[in-house]
């Protein structure tokens, strides 16, 4: 479903709290089909993002080591090595 969301297990270093948020964000904003949060959404969706991101730091940290790393890095760690 979100082909777009970087996997984020086995990243060197590894993912980051940003990065987590960046991909519960980019979740949330595809299964709710929020693009842009509202009065009326806002609460919700980022009471969302919460409970999403804590859930994949929480899977995360629970997953033994992947033994290949990812293929592709997450937008953030791209954007910043483009910046240096």
């Amino acid at each position: 479903m979100c082909r777009n969301i970087t996997t984020l297990r086995g990243l060197e270093p590894p993912a980051t709290p940003e990065e987590i948020e960046a991909a519960a964000r980019q979740y949330v904003r595809k299964v709710s089909g929020v693009q842009k949060t509202s009065a009326a959404t806002e609460a919700a969706f980022e009471d969302a993002v919460a409970r999403v991101s804590a859930a994949t730091a929480q899977v995360l940290n629970s997953l033994p080591p992947r033994r290949v790393p990812p293929r592709y890095d997450p937008p953030i760690r791209r954007m910043a090595a483009k910046r240096a």
